[in-house]
């Protein structure tokens, strides 16, 4: 196991970039899932659900949005 330098501050820039990027990987990967069972359920049982669309596009639209909101903040960190 690797040694830390020095102990996590969550007051730390790089510390919260780190912490911003995790949740948004865990923010795709929860979006990833859900909609690819929710079109693999679609498939199987040859219904067609006019709201996932709905609900595939508009969540997706928000990760996009949060997404940008980490690099926004990531480079704001950087620059100061």
């Amino acid at each position: 196991m690797p040694k830390l330098s020095k102990p996590p501050d969550p007051n730390d820039p790089e510390y919260q970039n780190l912490e911003r990027r995790v949740n948004f990987y865990l923010h795709l990967a929860i979006y990833s899932a859900c909609s690819t069972c929710m079109w693999f359920i679609q498939s199987i049982t040859e219904k067609v659900w006019i709201w996932s669309v709905w609900v595939a596009v508009i969540w997706g639209i928000s990760i996009l949005g949060h997404g940008i909101w980490v690099l926004t903040k990531e480079r704001q960190t950087q620059k100061a």
